[in-house]
């Protein structure tokens, strides 16, 4: 990986832009924004994607794959975290003294002189951050944003707003969310992830109390998740605003109905009760409206109104997000890479799928999450009533010996459940072959297992 190096300074005038690894979420969004601003875009991606294809209908030059050739003259190059040191572009770069700068700070540019709302925590980040900028605009605020995916209603991860609110995800995977001159900070949860950065849960805690610190005027924070609980006691006298079912939330849960395909629940803030039914399923996204809230009431909108804006919000792509129907057989995607991200995913999943079952395609991200969570992605992938593993998407990580996707499936208490397929191309008709009319297949994880949704809809069609 491509650690962001902060003692390079940014420009400041971007000028021409490059961007080595576009197509993401959080790299076109900010090329889009730049695109927008009159700067002129380029940069280079290992796939075209609809991202890319969005992209250069307005304008960008992008090409396909990572070549010293596709470097241009740029004034500025942006990198991100999930690069390798070895990419032609980036080396060049740097051997022409091209400033480079991390999508981090190419983001903190953006929001220069804007009031700040950053999302942080382990999980839940995307849907919170998208349930925000949909309940701004649905109150009649233009905010610009940032968002890690496309917000489904809006077809776009990003956009340029005409008032001061700027709502962004906040990666803390490499630590970059510190970089960010912060007002608003919502602290989704703090369960433990990036060890492979930190070090230790307690230096991961540490960064989240100093992002929380940061905010200038106030945090957002769970009060259920342990460790959100463990970094707000490091917080001394800053405001503080807590949500979940814990007593004395400043917006706290007291009903909660997730037994369908749209959780119902109800709040309480100051004495007052306020109710609502979201458009997608899960109790997770009910925690997380709440804290979408607790932002919204923070900056002064009405606690009724707010939670009736939340719930306008009608998900983001690769979270839960149904694909196709063949014989009888839904197709979904979901971006789970966690244990803790996997079970709440597949716990939603049974509330919508009924009588039917659960057949899960799961692709491991990392090899060193893979080596230190395998036994508890095995016991949260256990809500399926059926599991196709897959061998690990290594990202930006250098394969280390005996860690594959062996150690996940390997880790099942009912082997019955389980079938290990290293091949890709014979993934498809296996889990076809397991599924009957009625169930559910959830290709899942945060690596490229979504390009897998064509194949499975044309193995169920065989």
């Amino acid at each position: 990986m491509i650690k962001p190096d902060f003692s390079q300074p940014v420009p400041e005038d971007l000028g021409t832009v490059h961007f080595v690894g576009i197509g993401g979420s959080g790299m076109s969004g900010i090329a889009r924004i730049l695109i927008g601003m009159g700067h002129k875009v380029t940069g280079s991606d290992l796939r075209d994607t609809s991202n890319v294809a969005a992209l250069r209908e307005l304008g960008a030059e992008i090409f396909i794959g990572h070549d010293e050739a596709h470097l241009g003259n740029p004034d500025t190059v942006v990198v991100t975290s999930a690069l390798w040191p070895t990419n032609p572009e980036y080396l060049l770069a740097k051997a022409k003294g091209i400033p480079v700068i991390h999508r981090s700070q190419a983001l903190a540019y953006l929001t220069t002189k804007k009031r700040l709302i950053a999302v942080a925590g382990a999980h839940g980040k995307t849907t919170s951050t998208g349930m925000i900028i949909t309940a701004l605009l649905e109150l009649g605020v233009d905010p610009s944003f940032v968002n890690g995916g496309v917000i489904a209603a809006l077809g776009s991860s990003s956009g340029s707003g005409k008032d001061d609110l700027f709502v962004i995800e906040a990666d803390e995977s490499d630590g970059s969310f510190l970089h960010y001159d912060t007002a608003i900070a919502l602290i989704t949860n703090v369960d433990p992830d990036h060890l492979d950065h930190y070090g230790s849960l307690e230096a991961f805690q540490a960064e989240f109390a100093k992002f929380a610190g940061n905010a200038k005027e106030f945090v957002a924070i769970s009060s259920d998740d342990e460790g959100a609980v463990a970094v707000t006691k490091l917080l001394g006298d800053k405001r503080v605003l807590t949500f979940g079912r814990a007593e004395g939330s400043f917006v706290r849960i007291v009903e909660l109905d997730a037994s369908g395909s749209k959780v119902a629940f109800s709040v309480e803030i100051s004495g007052e009760r306020f109710a609502t039914q979201l458009r997608i399923p899960g109790e997770h996204n009910a925690i997380n409206a709440a804290g979408a809230l607790a932002v919204l009431v923070g900056l002064g909108f009405d606690g009724q109104q707010s939670l009736e804006a939340i719930s306008t919000f009608a998900g983001t792509e690769r979270r839960f997000e149904l694909h196709g129907v063949c014989r009888g057989v839904s197709v979904y995607d979901d971006f789970a890479h966690h244990p803790t991200e996997v079970a709440a995913a597949l716990t939603a999943a049974r509330a919508v799928v009924g009588s039917g079952r659960l057949i899960t395609v799961f692709q491991p991200h990392l090899y060193s999450r893979t080596r230190l969570m395998h036994k508890e992605f095995a016991e949260a992938l256990a809500l399926s009533d059926q599991v196709v593993v897959l061998d690990i998407y290594a990202a930006r990580e250098d394969p280390e010996p005996g860690v594959t996707g062996v150690l996940v499936a390997d880790s099942f208490a009912d082997q019955s459940k389980v079938h290990y397929v290293p091949n890709w191309d014979d993934a498809p008709a296996v889990a076809a072959k397991l599924a009957d009319s009625g169930d559910f297949i959830i290709t899942m994880g945060c690596g490229d297992v979504y390009r897998m949704v064509p194949a499975l809809l044309e193995a169920l069609d065989n």
